[in-house]
């Protein structure tokens, strides 16, 4: 049996810190590991989507990971994704992280050329003989990347030893239970959509990754305790409460990224940068936005005694 418990509980998706010039800064790279030390969450889930890696250099990314794992030092679990839209640079940033010791590296399929299932595995095992020595986690995201983690594919995966399990952010929670049941009590399963925390977590999840933790990591650490707990009732009330301050998060017309930042700066006096284009980022209207999310978090913080 694998040691799977340093996986298990809150993993924040780690968001892109840029400064004025729109550059990573190590700086509030630093300052956000920082952060999330204090705030008690298992681990960080660094260069995904929240990270906005699709639009960061190789270089930028080698960065980003290097401060945060010289910066937590040891106090949080680090998943690092690693995927490209190509091998090489894929392969180039798992032996790196491997080399600053990370926990896990994770990989969603190549997007844009819809590959056949044969070639997607031969990718992510491309990548994990990158970094032989380090957990390789699957992240399945078939509404962004356009391709969906089969069972087949899942069997195929399971040959290879790294494998660990599934970042799953697909929208059925079935998707949970079924890839729970074909991997088994030696493979941990993530809960991907941040509305389904406790959904997912009952049918299987064993953790949890997600874009929105970081502005409320103190109602996802609770929301935690209360499936452990058993206390389904409360749990649910407090998911309904989340998943309001979500929609508010994603009713601007910014990229929600941008508005978490700003709800960041309000609430933690925590300024990261905004968001790096394509991304929008935020106008007048988008400020008013993260003002009322970040007030129904405050008032979700009392309300809860988090």
């Amino acid at each position: 049996m694998r040691n799977l418990e340093k996986y298990k509980g809150v993993i924040p998706a780690f968001y892109a810190c840029y400064d004025e010039e729109g550059d990573i800064s190590p700086q509030r790279v630093r300052a956000l590991t920082r952060y999330f030390v204090d705030k008690g969450v298992k681990g960080v889930y660094v260069n995904g989507s929240s990270g906005e890696c699709i639009y960061q250099s190789v270089a930028d990314r080698r960065k980003v990971l290097e401060n945060v794992m010289e910066e937590a030092a040891g106090r949080l679990t680090v998943i690092a994704h690693v995927a490209c839209n190509n091998t090489r640079d894929s392969q180039e940033l798992a032996a790196h992280a491997q080399s600053l010791g990370v926990d896990a590296i994770a990989s969603i399929p190549p997007i844009y050329f819809h590959l056949p299932e044969y070639a997607i595995a031969e990718y992510w095992n491309d990548i994990s003989q990158a970094a032989p020595q380090t957990d390789f986690i699957i992240y399945n995201i078939p509404q962004l990347a356009g391709v969906a983690l089969t069972q087949s594919l899942l069997k195929e995966m399971m040959k290879n030893p790294n494998v660990i399990g599934v970042k799953n952010s697909s929208m059925p929670v079935q998707d949970i239970q079924i890839f729970k049941q074909l991997a088994g009590e030696d493979y941990i399963i993530f809960n991907g959509p941040d509305e389904q925390f406790i959904s997912g977590r009952v049918i299987g999840a064993q953790g949890g990754i997600g874009g929105t933790y970081g502005a409320m990591p103190e109602l996802f650490l609770e929301l935690d305790r209360l499936v452990k707990a058993g206390s389904m009732d409360e749990a649910c009330r407090l998911q309904h409460t989340v998943n309001a301050i979500i929609y508010k998060l994603c009713s601007g017309r910014a990229n929600m990224y941008a508005v978490i930042k700003e709800v960041l700066r309000i609430n933690e006096g925590l300024d990261i940068g905004g968001v790096r284009k394509p991304l929008t980022g935020l106008n007048k209207e988008d400020i008013a936005v993260a003002a009322e999310a970040a007030e129904m978090i405050r008032a979700a913080r009392s309300a809860w005694n988090v």
